[in-house]
């Protein structure tokens, strides 16, 4: 069996980052690697997802994922190996690709954890299906691999294993249990006017000022609608309407990305968006505005039996090891949905990749999606690598 070195695996991923669904270059690379192994993977899955079973006699069945997507960032990291790749992202716009989130790591841990775990067969007896699945940034490519009949395809799982990197020191692994991670939703909404020139306001109906006012009050919905004990997120991060500055569009439209820790939070977030929109719209005598709602992610939450079996795995295997039992941040993720859609319970958790000597110098640690987000890859590949065999051993019989 020949492999190539995991670090070199990591860096060619890491410079051919690939947007949600396009994954192309990336699911050949892990496909390649697999058959390396010796494994036969299933390729396409869900689009772009890949999946690769190892039997080994009888006994319990482990997913363990990665998630495959970079994101629409221009790299400013300076590595060598940083990345200049380049795509169209879903609105036809050719932009800059980074994996600014750390997918590149958790391919690379999954692969390294086969290796290990195949290297070591004669010490354990069950089934492991590595899922290397697309899309999670836009929160859609579980849902794709479960509609693409994953569940059927692959041994059932007793367990789904996986793990994010973490802006925190190398070495520190922390694992929660119960709600983990934050459910998520996305809205792009259109304030509808009718447009005209500059100089003559009184003869349109402004969506600018309507979406404007909307921007600032939707600030509001967290500050004055969500109870203190109850954290919510509403985001506003994009805004397009216009041509030139003596030009008032018909349209403006704006994207918002909300964040709730509970379903009864979410939905409450959800109505008062839409509330503000629709009465900002007419109060600027505009027709109703157009809302679309991009399914987002549920709350994820850990096993808190798994969890326990896991943080027991991984005593003394890495060097810091974290019990969370609470909402670690207001991130989201759609791992979940493998495990809901296999029954099966799932332990999720986030693995340290930070130089440890930023922390200690008090100096700005750049966290994921940030442009300058650049794990210490050598010293965080094995710690991950270490996780993902300790917890998938811990069922395996």
């Amino acid at each position: 069996m020949t492999t190539l070195p995991l670090f070199d695996i990591y860096r060619d991923l890491h410079a051919h980052p690939e947007l949600a669904f396009a994954e192309h270059r990336t699911a050949g690379v892990v496909a390649d690697h697999l058959r390396s192994l010796g494994l036969e993977p299933t390729t396409g899955v869900g689009g772009t997802g890949v999946v690769a079973v190892l039997e080994n006699a009888a006994g319990p069945v482990v997913w363990l994922r990665a998630d495959m997507d970079g994101l629409p960032v221009e790299e400013r990291t300076g590595l060598a190996y940083a990345s200049v790749h380049t795509a169209v992202d879903e609105d036809g716009s050719e932009t800059r690709t980074m994996h600014a989130c750390g997918h590149d790591l958790h391919m690379t841990w999954l692969l390294g954890a086969l290796e290990r775990l195949i290297a070591t067969r004669d010490s354990w007896a069950g089934t492991v299906v590595a899922v290397f699945q697309p899309a999670e940034e836009v929160i859609g490519g579980a849902r794709a691999m479960v509609d693409d009949d994953l569940v059927d395809r692959v041994p059932r799982p007793d367990v789904v294993l996986g793990q994010h990197t973490a802006p925190e020191p190398v070495g520190r692994v922390t694992v929660g249990s119960g709600p983990v991670m934050a459910a998520s939703d996305r809205f792009t909404i259109t304030f509808r006017g009718r447009g005209g020139h500059g100089s003559a306001p009184q003869t349109t109906r402004d969506p600018v000022v309507a979406a404007a006012s909307a921007v600032v009050r939707l600030q509001s919905v967290v500050a004055r609608e969500v109870g203190p004990r109850q954290a919510a997120v509403v985001t506003v991060g994009s805004i397009h309407g216009g041509t030139r500055a003596n030009i008032i569009p018909d349209e403006v439209t704006i994207e918002v990305s909300t964040r709730a820790q509970t379903d009864d939070t979410r939905h409450q977030v959800e109505q008062a968006v839409r509330r503000i929109v629709a009465a900002e719209s007419a109060a600027g005598g505009l027709d109703e505005p157009l809302v679309r709602v991009r399914p987002g992610a549920n709350v994820l939450v850990n096993d808190a039996d798994a969890a326990g079996r896991v943080l027991a795995a991984l005593e003394g295997v890495v060097p810091s090891l974290v019990a969370g039992d609470s909402v670690l941040g207001m991130a989201s993720e759609d791992v979940g949905d493998l495990a809901t859609a296999a029954e099966a319970p799932i332990v999720y958790w986030f693995t340290g990749t930070t130089d440890p000597a930023l922390f200690a110098d008090g100096a700005e640690v750049p966290t994921n999606h940030s442009p300058f987000f650049a794990p210490l890859a050598e010293a965080s590949i094995p710690v991950g690598v270490d996780a993902f065999v300790a917890a998938t051993r811990a069922w395996l019989a």
